[in-house]
């Protein structure tokens, strides 16, 4: 008999779904793969249920700040190291906080092609899987949100009622091969 496909109902489950699929992609591009293999599966699948048991957790967001202060000043989303400004994970607008973790650098090309889109509607928009670092700093901000707002167990459908810093329908649960991702921005050289 086939395994019946678990139904993702809260929204917690499906930020614990898109992060063991994150974590499942980190995994093949650390080991340079072109496709996921047996071993990811068993990551993504272990983490899930992880997760949801309370057995394991993600990550704070204090990991991604180390990684923020040692990558430097370049784009958070092509790399480039000219024309730097801070961008707001969460806009404003929406009501994304002026703090140290919704904000990261973005060049100024990008910063405005992003706008007040949500950071998955642009990635969307841009046609281009975002670094993977910069897609597991926005789904700790949206869980940290979740919880103090106390979203966290309602049904997925009532937040896509609400207006939010984020989209929820556009948490990312499919990821590429893993040799169309990378984890990280690099530095790319000025154009001269």
């Amino acid at each position: 008999m086939a395994k019946e496909k678990q139904k993702i109902e809260t929204v917690r489950e499906l930020i614990y779904l898109s992060y063991a699929n994150l974590a499942m992609a980190h995994t093949a591009v650390d080991k340079k793969q072109e496709k996921y293999g047996t071993f990811n599966y068993m990551i993504r699948a272990k983490l899930f249920k992880g997760l949801k048991e309370g057995t394991m957790n993600m990550r704070t967001i204090f990991d991604d700040e180390k990684i923020k202060l040692q990558t430097g000043q370049i784009c958070n989303y092509c790399g480039s190291t000219e024309k730097l400004a801070l961008d707001h994970i969460f806009p404003q607008k929406y009501g994304g906080k002026d703090d140290a973790e919704n904000l990261i650098f973005a060049c100024k090309t990008c910063n405005s092609s992003k706008g007040k889109k949500d950071l998955m509607e642009w990635m969307s928009f841009r046609g281009q899987f975002l670094p993977l670092m910069t897609i597991r700093r926005y789904l700790k901000l949206i869980f940290n949100y979740c919880l103090e707002n106390n979203l966290i167990d309602k049904n997925i459908e009532e937040l896509k009622e609400m207006e939010l810093p984020f989209n929820i329908s556009l948490l990312p649960t499919n990821f590429p091969n893993p040799n169309e991702l990378i984890l990280n921005a690099e530095k790319q050289t000025p154009k001269r």
